[in-house]
């Protein structure tokens, strides 16, 4: 490794300063552009990009244009919030060096292009502070740790541990395998058969085959407005649902039930550094494992057919955009 005081280039002539990146130009149109980065100053890292990863909870609304407005919200935009790189460049006081592989979720350096999550890129000028260095062995897996800090987030926001979770999408298997690690033994709600498999110390079924109304805390993770009442109806006297999914219709919820049962709701929102130390820890000692979620892999030069995957095809887990040929 170079010394961790490695001086950032001239960016008025340096090609650090200019990046390719996945451009979502308005709803459902998507390309790969040429842009300017800003100038990196003293407290940034520059980035090069290996691996990023496509949400498709977030992401897809930004595709489909359903995302709610957000401040910076807008196009055009460049997605991503799940990203792995190498340390290319630092301004000498973040301790980091050059080559160090790091963990970054998003950016916001594109000039007039919006950044509000701006990951899917690759080369990044980012302030040191948002970037995490990680274990080598970690190589593409580490873009999976936004999701596994939403996870531990979403779990730690209940009163107790869920015994149901609502979805087996990346997220709903993260916070099941996490309670799982913590000595739990939920049940997990999936609809589609294809869907079912690749559980870890979990059950996993079809929801018209569970009759249990005496849930102490559910997870739901599906994103559908209209299944809380029937959540609340899952629910023992005084349980608590806590909605860890994004949602786009406006949610209401039946008063009797709710009532009868003196249900709590809870919102959990998104992750903060502290959980993303906690599951950090829990991968380092092997308690917590990121195999067998991502389940595709293409070259960044492939970004709209990756994008169309991951939105239309159900055995898509998570996909990844591979950035390494453009350091070439």
């Amino acid at each position: 490794m170079n010394p961790a005081h490695t001086t950032l280039p001239d960016p008025r002539a340096h090609p650090i300063c200019r990046t390719r990146a996945v451009v979502v130009e308005r709803p459902e149109t998507l390309s790969l552009r040429e842009l300017e980065l800003r100038a990196p100053g003293a407290d940034d890292v520059v980035v090069d990009v290996e691996w990023s990863g496509i949400s498709t909870g977030t992401e897809r609304l930004l595709w489909n244009g359903r995302m709610p407005h957000f401040p910076g919200m807008g196009y055009p935009l460049v997605p991503g919030y799940e990203t792995v790189g190498r340390i290319a460049a630092t301004g000498g006081a973040s301790g980091l060096e050059e080559g160090q592989r790091v963990f970054v979720p998003g950016a916001a350096c594109f000039g007039e292009v919006r950044g509000l999550f701006g990951g899917a890129a690759s080369r990044l000028v980012v302030p040191e502070g948002r970037v995490t260095a990680i274990e080598e062995n970690l190589g593409e897996r580490g873009t999976l740790l936004a999701l596994a800090a939403t996870a531990w987030h979403a779990i730690e926001r209940g009163e107790q541990l869920p015994d149901l979770i609502v979805g087996h999408g990346v997220l709903g298997r993260l916070i099941a395998r996490l309670v799982a690690a913590r000595g739990g033994a939920p049940v997990v709600w999936e609809r589609d058969p294809a869907r079912r498999t690749g559980a870890l110390g979990y059950d996993v079924i079809d929801p018209e085959h569970d009759d249990c109304r005496g849930y102490e805390t559910i997870c739901d993770v599906s994103g559908a407005a209209g299944l809380v009442d029937e959540l609340v109806g899952r629910l023992a006297k005084g349980g608590e649902l806590v909605l860890a999914g994004f949602y786009t219709e406006p949610l209401s919820v039946a008063f009797p039930p709710a009532f009868m049962r003196e249900a709590r709701i809870s919102i959990a929102a998104e992750w903060q550094p502290p959980d993303l130390a906690a599951v950090r820890e829990l991968i380092d000692t092997g308690a917590l494992s990121l195999d067998s979620l991502i389940t595709h892999r293409v070259d960044a030069s492939e970004a709209d057919a990756a994008y169309r995957t991951a939105f239309s095809d159900a055995s898509c887990l998570k996909m990844i955009l591979d950035w390494r040929d453009t350091h070439e």
